[in-house]
């Protein structure tokens, strides 16, 4: 089964939750009474502006959307929401350059030391830095006069999420990333000791808590030597309330949340959730991507060829901005498999590893898995070629090949 991001913010914020999780740091703050910025912050949720910036940037239509939070910042100098706006449209745009959004990184172990297929840009990451600086500058401003304010706390734990994000996954500064998702998380800690309905701060503590409850009990007898506990059942209501409320967090909380009910294979909930982000970001390529692989984890097979056939479709007509049709090649593949339909599957895994541009990893493991289908099917030839091919190309999967050219595959007695 192929992991797949269900979008952008919410699958990188809570990875860069995973490594910290053990060593967070519990709030010492005392309670006090929450007094709220005057004039309030910028939000999409009343803000056409950002509201339309937003649509732009879940649509993965990150130049429109950096074009609109632009403007929001010149029309707004002093508050730090729209800057933390620009900065997610700047850093996720260039997250997806590189490639580091794609979740076969993720599906792997091994993410935390490869690199993304293409560098950073040096001019993006001074902007990067020069953006989060400017917002961190921002909040600590209204801080210094009212260190209550949980607007400002708030906004500056987003910069530090951002933050964290861009240095693990771009700049694979992970230990640094750490550091930052610690002040971000205890930022948001004492959002909610001030203000316990600060819906939007539930996000990060409840991705935390579910992340920590997930732990063996050694990790989490560890964690708790330092203060820290965790609760997959609190992370997923956490999760939950912020979903279902109408906030800037919401669709970041339905994103993280619909990941973890995968984990918990809860599918009746994920499906509707994702449904949900679908029909309202029909334009982004990754949600109708990940729809089906839902669809196909959650025993709908059939359902989830007519979802990638319908994903190929709209992306050979142009109607996603940003997409990597290989992945959804690989989709239907795997989906066609699972019907036992072997040779459309194996159509589809070919049109996979033929894809231009396509990631080296998922070429390889395409090629596989076609001369697998193709040795089901006993076109022996056929199966050769790809496995002969994957061998001279070096990719994962060669040793498995070799074996292939040895002794034939067949699904039904691996499966």
């Amino acid at each position: 089964m192929t992991m797949r991001p269900y979008g952008t913010r919410g699958i990188t914020l809570a990875l860069t939750c995973i490594l910290p999780a053990l060593l967070l740091l519990p709030s010492t703050a005392s309670d006090q009474v929450a007094v709220h910025s005057v004039p309030p912050p910028v939000r999409s949720t009343v803000d056409p502006i950002a509201h339309r910036g937003c649509d732009h940037f879940y649509n993965m239509e990150f130049d429109q959307a950096i074009s609109d939070f632009e403007t929001l910042v010149k029309a707004h100098p002093d508050d730090p929401f729209p800057d933390n706006y620009l900065l997610a449209a700047v850093i996720f745009k260039e997250l997806y350059r590189i490639g580091a959004l794609e979740s076969e990184l993720y599906a792997r172990e091994t993410f935390l030391d490869k690199r993304p297929r293409r560098p950073l840009d040096p001019e993006v990451t001074r902007r990067v830095e020069q953006l989060e600086a400017r917002s961190e500058a921002l909040a600590n401003a209204q801080l210094a006069k009212n260190p209550n304010n949980v607007d400002a706390l708030y906004a500056r734990g987003v910069v530090r999420s951002l933050r964290s994000t861009y240095m693990g996954l771009g700049q694979k500064a992970w230990w640094a990333a750490i550091r930052s998702a610690l002040a971000a998380r205890r930022d948001h800690e004492r959002v909610l000791q001030l203000d316990p309905t600060y819906v939007d701060a539930k996000m990060t503590v409840g991705m935390h808590n579910y992340i920590i409850g997930c732990m063996n009990w050694v990790q989490r007898l560890g964690a708790s030597v330092i203060g820290i506990t965790g609760s997959k059942q609190k992370g997923l209501d956490y999760l939950r309330e912020v979903a279902h409320s109408d906030t800037d967090a919401t669709w970041d909380a339905r994103v993280a949340l619909a990941l973890f009910l995968r984990r918990e294979q809860l599918y009746p909930e994920a499906t509707v959730l994702l449904r949900q982000m679908q029909v309202q970001y029909p334009r982004s390529f990754l949600l109708s991507v990940e729809y089906g692989n839902l669809l196909n984890a959650a025993g709908h097979g059939e359902e989830a060829i007519a979802q990638f056939r319908k994903t190929i479709a709209n992306q050979e007509a142009g109607k996603y901005q940003l997409s990597e049709p290989e992945m959804a090649w690989w989709g239907l593949g795997t989906a066609l498999r699972g019907q036992r339909r072997f040779a459309e599957a194996a159509g589809a895994f070919d049109s996979a590893a033929a894809t231009r541009g396509a990631d080296p990893d998922v070429v390889a493991r395409a090629t596989l898995f076609a001369g697998e289908m193709y040795d089901t099917l006993g076109q022996r030839e056929l199966a050769q070629t790809r496995y002969r091919a994957l061998i001279a190309s070096g990719g994962p999967g060669d040793d498995t090949a070799r074996r292939h050219q040895r002794q034939p595959y067949n699904y039904d007695r691996q499966h």
